[in-house]
């Protein structure tokens, strides 16, 4: 469906702010059912909130791989959504709290790494995909099929075996789950799932009608605006966790949702869709970014285990800086690698 620009703005606002809400239903219930079935901390931030903050990602790649047909705007958004994750959402928890965000090492030396590990495999997938699945008459360009889609999987299955292993020993609190009504959350958390799914659909299509309007490329798009709108609900659950002194949630919630975004969203819209294409000149650039900002946040977060407002301020310059690098390389002001 095209869109008029003024209705495509309206719609990208509106369902933002539904996604919001959304959002906060779906990771509100989603704490307080952990706590009622005991579950450890590292996991609510890496696993359980992460994947309910990951919601919008994942209906963004769905809908932008059925919908669509192609991987490029719901893999822009994931990228552009992991980039935006580890550089802007430590910065703003960072920059609206008094104190340091404490980290630790586990954090630096488990979930730092193995989403490195992901990034890497994510991007050996898509090579897999150029060299043996080709796209006829297109340099650097493949397709990504359901048997490669199983790869990055496979990992996540690795991730969840290695947090279950790690906190085998964990005993929880009784006491904690006292007044909670499961019920009740797990009826607020469908709502929230409803809503945000409802509300990436009509953002999907204004985002790809406002990329046509302007002949923006659908990845560029999805790396800037449709990541910046799906990754408002990560950035209040980390600044939240932040303000409440659990640093180490805050900064797992965005390691744990960049990993489960890179392995799970977009192999899953592959999965729906039987084999999408990807551009890999496209893709690769943007990688290549991403892997920079997470080593920078890896540094940020390993000198004296804790993000300064200082360090926060450097994250927030760096993404300024990607957005600025975006905006001229696709207006063609300068040669660049970008299409």
């Amino acid at each position: 469906m095209t869109m008029g620009l003024p209705l495509a703005g309206v719609v990208i606002v509106l369902t933002t702010i539904a996604i919001w809400i959304g959002s906060d239903l779906l990771e509100s219930a989603s704490e307080r059912l952990s706590t009622y079935y005991g579950l450890p901390l590292v996991i609510q931030g890496a696993i359980v909130a992460a994947v309910g903050s990951s919601m919008p990602e994942l209906a963004a790649v769905v809908f932008a791989a059925v919908v669509e047909g192609s991987l490029d705007l719901g893999v822009g958004a994931i990228v552009g959504s992991a980039i935006f994750n580890v550089l802007v959402i430590p910065a703003v928890a960072g920059v609206v709290t008094d104190d340091e965000i404490e980290s630790s090492r586990t954090l630096v030396y488990k979930e730092a790494q193995f989403y490195m590990l992901a990034v890497s495999v994510l991007l050996i997938t898509f090579a897999l995909a150029v060299i043996y699945y080709p796209a006829p008459g297109r340099t650097l360009a493949g397709t990504v099929t359901r048997p490669l889609a199983v790869i990055p999987l496979a990992l996540y299955g690795l991730y969840v075996f290695i947090q279950a292993q790690d906190t085998a020993d964990h005993e929880p609190d009784p006491a904690a789950a006292k007044g909670i009504a499961a019920r009740r959350q797990w009826g607020r958390l469908l709502a929230g799932l409803a809503t945000i799914l409802v509300a990436v659909h009509f953002l999907v299509e204004a985002v790809a009608s406002t990329g046509e309007t302007f002949g923006v490329d659908p990845f560029l798009m999805g790396a800037i605006v449709l990541a910046a709108a799906t990754s408002l609900p990560d950035t209040l659950v980390s600044v939240r966790a932040a303000q409440a002194d659990r640093g180490v949630t805050s900064l797992a919630n965005v390691l744990g949702s960049n990993t489960f975004d890179l392995l799970v969203a977009i192999p899953v819209g592959v999965l729906l869709a039987g084999a999408l294409p990807v551009d890999f000149a496209t893709a690769v650039p943007m990688f290549a970014v991403l892997t920079a900002a997470t080593i920078l946040l890896f540094t940020a977060l390993r000198t004296d285990l804790s993000l300064t407002q200082r360090e926060a301020y450097v994250l927030l310059l760096a993404y300024v800086l990607f957005v600025a690098w975006v905006i001229v390389e696709a207006s063609g002001i300068i040669p660049g690698v970008l299409p």
